[in-house]
């Protein structure tokens, strides 16, 4: 079924329903992916994936349905779903009808980037990432390419009706001199003359080398250099936290702060994705509403939650244009750079432990933001300004408040980072942090 008149179909149908509110997503494209392991292209893959996701809204009660298969028969079964779920959810404190369009949108968000997915191209890119690995050092290297070409056409009650077509994409390259001596790092762009895979290999091989011949690290509390791709982790988090729909759940550290010093002066957050030629830039939310640049922390101070239209009215505010219909989320996060090289940064500690990657975040309360992670990679001991050697064994065990609040440095260099531990795009530079509790690490 053509697309337009899947939609049309679908809303038309939930109404008849009962729906007294519906919008209609649905994504459409081309997906590669190429795996590479021991220096050689392992896995070739060419998906072709729609899916199709179902808002409906009656009154205060509210449900989300989705499927990959657009048969007629699967479609009517998903509306069905959706009412049917919808009637019998407890209802929401407040109703508020889908935001009224239609609206304009900024053209260079909505037309894709020059990415070549032809796969001859992209096996050059695995390539270069392998030789940049190597040149550094490295004696192997695995990872993964993945090119998206993706169309996301949305239609609902609301009177909106908006078609977007972008393209990415990501690589992730290990780099290992020996089973405990290895480095990470990646490369993202929706602009191919942003992409570098070499740069991302050679950081790796880096790290790879100078982690060789890792000793236990003694536990304590330590100054940190958080480098950009764990930096950009915990950044994703702070920015998951600044949902409204977290903080009125009550498991958002950042809940009853609006207003008040959640980080340190030096640190400034934003959500932009109106930013183009960006991974995560965005013309439109999943409501329609036309996207927007968002600070969410200025100097240290949380200026917002980010909305969408439910959020927004009970909040009594006005939406930021960040739906995720039923939970809003950050699309595109920029930390504001600061003015220190990465050396300046190693040289400005005196007792630290600088962390170039991390994996497997957990919360031991999500409400006061008490988390753990693994740090992964290469984990070095700084002393006196220098590096001194390698760790392994260790756990950054410590609270997202009290992080953010204690970083006294921003480098100057940042880099886009997502993989599958950072789902949402973050340009992140390396910080560093007065005090980060460091415990041993059953891995």
């Amino acid at each position: 079924m053509e697309t337009r008149k899947m939609a049309s179909t679908l809303i038309r149908e939930a109404k008849r329903l009962g729906a007294t509110d519906a919008a209609v997503m649905i994504d459409s494209g081309i997906r590669r992916m190429i795996r590479y392991a021991n220096n050689e292209i392992t896995v070739t893959k060419t998906f072709n994936n729609t899916s199709v996701m179902l808002y409906v809204c009656i009154r205060e009660k509210r449900a989300v349905a989705s499927t990959t298969d657009t048969s007629s028969q699967a479609l009517k079964k998903m509306v069905e779903k959706a009412v049917y779920m919808a009637k019998n959810s407890p209802p929401a404190d407040v109703y508020s009808p889908l935001p009224r369009g239609p609206y304009k949108y900024d053209k260079n968000l909505l037309k894709p980037g020059k990415v070549s997915g032809e796969p001859d191209e992209l096996v050059k890119h695995v390539e270069s990432t392998i030789n940049g690995a190597l040149n550094a050092g490295a004696t192997r290297v695995a990872g993964t390419l993945i090119y998206d070409d993706n169309k996301t056409y949305l239609k609902t009650t609301g009177g909106v009706e908006a078609v977007a077509h972008s393209r990415g994409i990501e690589i992730s390259t290990r780099a290992f001199v020996s089973d405990d001596a290895t480095g990470h790092f990646v490369s993202i762009a929706a602009e191919e003359r942003l992409f570098n895979p070499y740069e991302a290999g050679y950081r790796a091989g880096e790290i790879a080398k100078m982690a060789a011949n890792p000793v236990s690290g003694e536990p304590g509390v330590y100054e940190a250099l958080i480098g950009p791709m764990t930096f950009a982790n915990l950044v994703e988090e702070l920015g998951e936290a600044a949902s409204a729909f977290h903080v009125d759940a009550g498991i958002s550290f950042l809940t009853e702060k609006l207003g008040q010093e959640v980080a340190s002066s030096h640190f400034t957050l934003t959500d932009d994705p109106t930013l183009a030629e960006t991974y995560g830039a965005r013309a439109f939310d999943d409501e329609g509403v036309p996207t927007r640049r968002n600070t969410i922390i200025e100097n240290g101070v949380l200026r917002t939650y980010l909305h969408n239209s439910t959020t927004a009215k009970k909040f009594n505010t006005q939406t930021t244009a960040n739906a995720g219909i039923i939970v809003p989320h950050p699309f595109n996060l920029v930390v504001e750079q600061g003015n220190k090289s990465l050396d300046k940064l190693i040289s400005s500690i005196d007792n630290g432990i600088w962390i170039t990657n991390d994996w497997y975040l957990r919360y031991q309360n999500h409400r006061t933001g008490d988390f753990s992670t693994i740090p992964r990679d290469g984990l070095f001991l700084i002393k006196n300004g220098s590096i001194e050697k390698s760790l392994k064994e260790l756990r950054l065990s410590d609270n997202m408040l009290k992080l953010f609040s204690k970083i006294r440095d921003v480098g100057s260099e940042r880099h886009w980072i997502s993989w599958w531990e950072v789902e949402t795009p973050v340009l992140a530079p390396a910080v560093v942090v007065e005090e980060a509790n460091f415990t041993k690490s059953a891995l």
